[in-house]
């Protein structure tokens, strides 16, 4: 098989080695003209030219990899959106991801740090399953960005969920509806989520906006479950005065809260409103009626953090960037019954 070199794209260009490789390897000139450059891309493509990428990257000083290391994700598919959104913008600017998934193993992490170093990838991407604070690892590059998850002592790139202004949104669309007995579904304090914490707080500067004086016996923890959110919703209506809202931490203690209601012949959401958080696939859109929830912006954070790995835009080391949790309205919130057991 005769390899094609990038002398044939010049012959058939008619045009010098050198501008078919300045325009090839990417190289902003502006002594090439678009229609030179569209017609040595043009030429490369009729002979069949494929960049040597050893020899490109020993021109350019980039290997066109970015390492990708994460603790559960890669095999979690309610994360994957995260990886979808850092992969395609590695791929419109013409990079491979390189997935490392170490199942959190300290050792697993520093030996995928040391072969990603040595392969002397563009960027390095440090991703979680979920929105947590850690301890940087020791061996990540300085310009590495972190996703799904905030640095513990500060200077790193990172983009995390708007969680506390999700708990607001997801309160006021309970508050708008007219409920002002609302629950919250909470994680038990033992998993220590940032989130849990974030959605709490949220949850209470909607009250105070609303004069809504909280009920400490309406804030219950369970395991962030489906089974956790039923036990829970059941302590909460057999409350002498129950509430007519509940806003759940995530989407499978709302589906939880769907089978308590119904065990207690009430009527989602005639009877009891319920706002999830997640929007969890084969979850949220699935239960009957379908949940509305706070929706995780799994792709779009993972598109961020890949354009700032690749110097595409720019962020601040010192202050993670929030990214938007928006309102995915659906069938499960209306006006509360006008007595109870109507």
């Amino acid at each position: 098989m005769v390899r094609v070199r990038m002398a044939d794209v010049a012959a058939r260009a008619g045009v010098s080695t050198a501008t078919v490789s300045m325009v090839l390897n990417g190289v902003n000139s502006t002594r090439i003209s678009p229609q030179t450059q569209q017609r040595v891309r043009e030429a490369a493509e009729a002979v069949g030219y494929k960049p040597n990428s050893v020899a490109r990257s020993l021109r350019t000083q980039q290997t066109r990899m970015v390492g990708l290391i994460s603790d559960t994700i890669a095999s979690t598919p309610f994360a994957g959106r995260m990886l979808a959104g850092a992969n395609d913008v590695a791929r419109e600017q013409g990079h491979l991801v390189v997935l490392v998934d170490t199942e959190r193993d300290a050792e697993a992490e520093r030996q995928a740090l040391h072969a990603l170093n040595g392969q002397q990838v563009d960027a390095v991407i440090y991703a979680c399953m979920w929105h947590r604070v850690v301890e940087v690892p020791p061996g990540l590059p300085e310009d590495a960005v972190l996703l799904d998850c905030a640095p513990a002592g500060g200077g790193r790139a990172a983009v995390v969920p708007d969680e506390r202004a999700g708990g607001r949104v997801a309160v006021r669309e309970l508050v708008a509806a007219g409920h002002r007995r609302i629950a919250f579904l909470d994680a038990e304090e033992r998993f220590e989520l940032v989130a849990s914490r974030l959605r709490y707080e949220g949850y209470l500067e909607v009250l105070a906006e609303a004069g809504i004086e909280p009920d400490p016996a309406l804030h219950v923890r369970a395991e962030p479950v489906a089974g956790g959110g039923r036990d829970a919703a059941r302590r909460l209506l057999d409350l002498p005065e129950r509430p007519t809202a509940m806003f759940c931490f995530n989407d499978r203690m709302a589906m939880g809260a769907y089978a308590a209601a119904h065990h207690c012949g009430l009527s989602v959401p005639r009877d009891l409103s319920i706002v999830g958080y997640d929007d969890q696939q084969l979850v949220a859109a699935e239960l009957d009626p379908p949940l509305t929830t706070i929706a995780l912006p799994h792709y779009e954070m993972g598109r961020w953090a890949m354009e700032v790995a690749l110097g595409l835009r720019q962020a601040d080391p010192e202050v993670p960037h929030l990214m938007p949790c928006p309102l995915i309205r659906r069938a499960s919130v209306s006006p509360p019954p006008t007595q109870f057991g109507d």
